[in-house]
């Protein structure tokens, strides 16, 4: 139950030429993708391979227009497709092995902001799945199967101006039941049943949402982490909780919280990342509904 801070140790640093906006790692592989935007305003896509303390660059894709986000969440092992979201709200189907688009689709008519994938490795139940949240205040689901168009799409009510910065993948437990979480910039946070294509709930925050993370996205909804612009984190107790309220709220890294992931192999183990430059690892203390800092590491 307790991880001293030396335990987290870093493996390897590999300088790069470009802002990686977002880097995931291929399923069952040492590579990752990193994908983000050069000095001159051009977009980059870089495969890397982890060999022992390396980082090595295995290829590289320059685009017209910069990279904001990627996922391999709908991808089966064999074939490795993965998605990438740009500025100009064009969404891209890759083949990783070549490295080359296989379905381009102007999904937003602004920059995607966030991106996330399931029905691949992730989670085996129901379709594949893209789920993308724009600038232009929508959230788009596309079953990679019929590219052609959204399979769903949920905007915002008429006159209302928000901004969706990250969107994610939940409730995954048979082939029909699936929601997704999106937060947007004026601190709401809404959650979408795909099922009947229509809002299960809401709250505000109060904080331009930064990142959104159920602890399991192929189960029964569980817990749920918003991390915010204004230094803190929230959890959401997803169960026995109609007014869908935080029932934790807690300042972190000084600075903007950007990220928040959990531990696959134990979804009680999330982390952190800060504006400072910080990687923090918590705990969900269900007995005393709370959370235990478990460790922090500074990466910069």
């Amino acid at each position: 139950d307790t991880m001293p801070i030396s335990s987290v140790t870093r493996i390897a640093t590999k300088p790069i030429d470009f802002t990686a906006y977002d880097v995931k790692w291929m399923p069952s592989s040492v590579r990752m993708v990193a994908v983000g935007s050069t000095s001159d305003g051009s977009g980059q896509i870089q495969v890397l391979e982890l060999k022992g303390t390396n980082i090595t660059l295995l290829s590289e894709i320059s685009r017209e227009t910069p990279i904001k986000c990627v996922t391999f969440g709908a991808a089966s092992s064999p074939e490795r497709h993965y998605a990438t979201g740009d500025f100009q709200g064009t969404l891209h189907f890759w083949d990783a092995e070549v490295q080359a688009p296989i379905t381009t689709i102007k999904a937003h008519s602004e920059i995607i902001n966030a991106i996330d994938g399931i029905g691949g490795n992730i989670s085996p139940c129901g379709p594949p799945e893209i789920a993308t949240g724009s600038h232009d205040g929508s959230v788009c689901i596309y079953d990679v199967r019929q590219k052609d168009k959204a399979v769903a799409t949920f905007r915002p009510d008429h006159g209302e101006k928000v901004d969706c910065w990250t969107v994610a993948f939940g409730n995954s437990r048979t082939d029909s039941d699936r929601c997704v979480a999106a937060g947007f910039d004026n601190g709401d946070l809404r959650i979408f049943d795909l099922r009947t294509s229509t809002l299960y709930c809401k709250t505000n925050i109060k904080e331009g949402i930064c990142s959104v993370e159920f602890n399991k996205s192929d189960s029964t909804m569980d817990k749920l982490v918003a991390t915010t612009l204004n230094a803190r984190f929230v959890v959401i107790d997803m169960q026995g909780n109609p007014s869908f309220s935080p029932s934790l709220s807690e300042p972190a890294h000084g600075s903007t919280v950007w990220c928040v992931r959990h531990l696959p192999q134990n979804k009680d183990i999330f982390a952190t990342t800060g504006g400072g430059g910080d990687l923090i690892i918590h705990k969900h203390l269900r007995s005393e509904s709370s959370v235990k800092l478990l460790s922090k590491t500074n990466l910069t």
